[in-house]
């Protein structure tokens, strides 16, 4: 977790209320799918990843540049736009990206959508976001092609790939031996807020090393080192769950510090949103965790 040491009081409180501010019309509980969609949506990230911010790009219109050992890969546009972005998908077809990595017309998707963790979600969690997805406004932006060398930008591989490291391709049930807390935690880190895709070191081929789960990964996104979230990381394990809690909140640790890089995106645009009861079980379950590799 990168962090920027803190500024003075004045830049902190805008930090504050940047992360803090709630997300519009989001609501698990609601009785609503668009509504419990657009918590999901935040929980998930879909924002940061699908947006160019950086070149002012619109909301979920993708062609943000994602820099890997393998080469540049660019989000897609999940707009409802029936040409470019998933506007003529059925629910089935949304189902099996985030299950399978197989899009419509059987077309495989590159594990850099992160499929291998959403395929843990729930059937109604997958539903709801759909729902909300398709309730947006829809944007004719065209996708941006990946830049990468051969073999990695050969699609026909990955069904292959798929075979050797795509294991669970449902949800994880409950381990009854844990409090509902903690497996409510489990689940939004491994499933909705997919931690593992950042904070666990990969292999060769650039599948998740299990043995390594969020064991930090010296070669995260865009080349930045990302921090261990186990009690192998000598200060994450001085935490204690207030801390964890406050950090997701608003992007301060214990020692006045702010979250920066794409850490505080993840904050501002997904973990802050979260329900209190949310960060917390989050912070149960990660302070939970043995010391891994």
């Amino acid at each position: 977790m990168t962090t920027h040491r803190a500024f003075p009081f004045a830049a902190a409180a805008i930090s504050l209320a940047l992360s803090v501010a709630p997300a519009a019309a989001a609501d698990p509980a609601s009785t609503d799918p668009v509504t419990r969609g657009a918590y999901v949506f935040a929980a998930a990230g879909c924002l940061g990843c699908h947006t160019d911010e950086k070149n002012k790009g619109a909301p979920l219109t993708g062609a943000r540049a994602l820099e890997t050992p393998f080469g540049v890969f660019y989000t897609p546009n999940i707009t409802p736009d029936p040409q470019y972005g998933i506007g003529a998908w059925t629910e089935g077809d949304f189902i099996r990206a985030l299950r399978e990595g197989v899009g419509p017309g059987d077309k495989s998707l590159f594990p850099a959508f992160p499929f291998t963790s959403y395929a843990r979600m729930t059937d109604g969690d997958i539903k709801d976001l759909f729902a909300y997805l398709k309730a947006q406004a829809p944007v004719d932006r065209p996708n941006r092609p990946h830049e990468l060398g051969a073999p990695y930008g050969w699609r026909f591989l990955l069904p292959g790939w798929r075979f050797m490291f795509h294991i669970v391709d449902k949800p994880v049930p409950d381990n009854p031996s844990k409090p509902a807390e903690w497996n409510r935690g489990r689940y939004i880190v491994d499933a909705l807020a997919h931690c593992g895709e950042c904070h666990t070191q990969r292999g060769p081929l650039g599948a998740m090393d299990p043995a390594r789960y969020l064991s930090g990964n010296p070669q995260g996104p865009e080349g930045d080192a990302v921090p261990a979230l186990t009690r192998r990381a000598k200060n994450f394990s001085q935490w204690s769950l207030g801390d964890v809690e406050t950090y997701l909140e608003m992007g301060m640790d214990p020692e006045g510090d702010f979250a920066g890089g794409a850490m505080a995106e993840v904050i501002r645009n997904s973990t802050s949103k979260l329900t209190k009861a949310d960060r917390r079980a989050i912070a149960v379950y990660l302070k939970d965790l043995p010391a891994g590799r």
